[in-house]
């Protein structure tokens, strides 16, 4: 179940995101998680296989931080944040910015292909 989001800019992009997990593969789903009093709405979890990508909504921006983001090709230069990590990489949207859909769809396909890798479902089994 999609989680409630802001009715600004930010709840734009996070549609748009919805409309590109779906457009990048049918079988992703969307799950709350990480309700808090300081965020009762929680935040959305695209998953396939193990989780794909997060999205959370601050005051000045959208953050999606992709689990696997490290080990994705990112050709078009979507990641801008957590740069410096092993695993995660992460996009901050701001108002005003655009994404790249075709870029984005790509990257999301390599994420569920990556989740969906028989060594990645050996490392969950143990």
């Amino acid at each position: 179940m999609p989680v409630k989001t802001a009715s600004d800019w930010r709840g734009q992009m996070l549609e748009t995101v919805r409309r590109l997990m779906e457009a990048a593969d049918p079988q992703i789903t969307e799950v709350v998680k990480w309700r808090k009093p300081g965020n009762p709405a929680g935040v959305p979890v695209w998953e396939k296989d193990g989780l794909i990508c997060t999205g959370e909504t601050y005051k000045d921006k959208v953050k999606l931080t992709f689990a696997k983001g490290a080990a994705l090709a990112d050709p078009a230069g979507l990641f801008n944040a957590a740069l410096d990590g092993n695993a995660r990489r992460a996009i901050d949207l701001r108002e005003g910015d655009g994404l790249n859909e075709k870029a984005f769809v790509a990257l999301v396909r390599g994420a569920a292909a990556l989740n969906g890798a028989p060594a990645a479902k050996k490392k969950g089994k143990r």
